[in-house]
């Protein structure tokens, strides 16, 4: 692709659309925002500009456009797949200036706000009026509502209420040519035209930039179960997963963790204390919500018999609040204590559940074949498995020369079993390389033309997804 460089007359022109002061030059300001947390992976913008408005970044695109200069919207940059990484250089837009909850209406349970609101900050707003918004990434303490939209986010409790392009209404979204829309109406049904809404989400801010968000809201659980079940082989918790959704239970959680993944969390986060025997292998964290304790405990005694009849050890059932918060703990620190431990590289499989042991198994043998190690979790529930390459005693030169090929044979296995090659983390920068595994030609050539149609020239988050 073939891009120009900013000037200073540009600089000028930027200056007066959103002000000097949030027209970011300095040498920290660039490093910040050359990197998220995909590996160890750096890319230099020329500018970081702080908008406040969707009409600043409509005047900012405009001139992008006409100058074909490229734009790289950014949230939190807590993203794994280099999504908002500027490969090209230009203008890194940052939109953490879009802080705002604009409207909590408990008349029609939803909210209206904007994408650079935190997760969690969300999520704390909404049930203080007794209401819920469940997606829930590990990193919902820090990352933004505009990152979750980019990659359609899902976290635990996806299995029981969905991703976040469940809860998606309504969008304003600012178009690579400057114009402003709204993708639909803030209804619970519409079959109005085709559904621009639903193509924003997940489209990893490469059609437009998304202002304003109208959320659907549901009554918050009032009640909880959690219980942290132990098994002697990783295989038969992953067995266990399927068999507890055939038994009629849908669990508002159910995460997957390896010994390895738990051990490293014990030795690398503080304030987590468990005891493991030595033959255990796997942990399902599984929890059970409503509002109903009796119908919540005899679902989780449910849980319990079909969890023994998989070889598991002794099932702790979480006694207090801060239990609850521990285990939880443990789980979200997972990729933090990975990261601590080794280079590495993590991919985000997802098949059907029920081929999860498949999917294990296959993880494992590719990594005898190519000589590396894997520590795997996960979002067991819905088949969402995250598979930690850690480089360990591998080479450089296999590390930076045969792993390609041992990671491709993971995502054709996962195809294979009816899955894909990214669960939740997307594409962005690092997975584009294996999309032809996913789609044949004529489907990712029709994703092409559509981001073509909005993006004539290109200048809108280029150098993602596609090969």
């Amino acid at each position: 692709m073939q891009f120009n460089k900013i000037t200073q007359a540009t600089l000028v022109r930027f200056r007066k659309a959103v002000g000097e002061e949030y027209v970011l030059l300095d040498k920290e300001s660039l490093e910040n925002h050359s990197h998220d947390e995909t590996e160890d992976l750096r890319y230099m913008p020329e500018v970081v500009i702080r908008p406040r408005t969707a009409q600043e970044i409509s005047e900012v695109l405009k001139l992008c456009n006409e100058e074909r200069i490229p734009l790289t919207p950014r949230g939190a940059g807590t993203g794994l797949s280099g999504a908002a990484l500027p490969v090209f250089g230009g203008v890194i837009l940052s939109m953490d200036r879009f802080n705002k909850i604009l409207e909590i209406d408990e008349r029609n349970l939803q909210a209206t706000v904007e994408p650079g609101v935190i997760n969690e900050v969300f999520q704390d707003a909404v049930k203080e009026k007794g209401l819920f918004y469940p997606p829930d990434p590990a990193s919902k303490g820090s990352c933004f509502i505009g990152g979750n939209l980019a990659m359609s986010a899902g976290g635990p409790k996806a299995v029981k209420y969905g991703v976040t392009k469940e809860y998606v209404l309504n969008l304003e979204v600012v178009l690579p040519t400057g114009e402003i829309i709204w993708t639909g109406a803030n209804v619970l049904k519409n079959s109005t035209g085709f559904n621009l809404t639903q193509l924003m989400v997940g489209s990893e801010g490469m059609l437009g930039v998304i202002t304003k968000v109208v959320f659907k809201l549901i009554p918050y659980p009032k009640n909880n179960v959690v219980m942290l079940v132990p098994f002697f082989s990783a295989e038969k918790a992953c067995e266990a997963v399927s068999a507890v959704f055939r038994a009629g239970i849908v669990p508002s959680a159910m995460e997957f963790m390896e010994r390895d993944a738990i051990d490293w969390v014990l030795k690398y986060v503080d304030g987590i204390s468990l005891q493991i025997k030595d033959e255990v292998q796997a942990h399902l964290l599984v929890e059970v919500d409503g509002n109903d304790m009796d119908v919540i405990n005899r679902e989780a005694e449910r849980v319990s018999e079909v969890m023994m009849q998989h070889d598991c050890d002794e099932i702790l059932f979480a006694d207090s609040e801060q239990q609850k918060a521990q285990l939880w703990k443990m789980r979200r620190s997972v990729a933090e204590a990975v990261k601590s431990n080794s280079v590495y590289k993590e991919e985000d499989t997802v098949v059907p559940r029920a081929e999860l042991p498949k999917l294990l198994k296959g993880v494992k043998d590719i990594g005898k074949k190519y000589g590396f190690r894997s520590v795997c979790y996960g979002h067991a529930g819905d088949g969402n498995l995250h598979v930690n390459i850690v480089k360990g005693e591998m080479s450089d030169a296999d590390w930076n020369g045969k792993l390609s090929s041992g990671i491709r044979e993971i995502f054709e296995l996962c195809v294979k079993l009816g899955g894909t090659i990214s669960g939740e983390h997307g594409i962005g920068l690092v997975q584009k390389p294996y999309m032809d595994i996913a789609f044949p030609k004529v489907t990712l050539e029709l994703q092409k033309g559509i981001k073509k149609l909005f993006d004539p020239k290109g200048i809108l988050n280029p150098g993602k997804m596609f090969p």
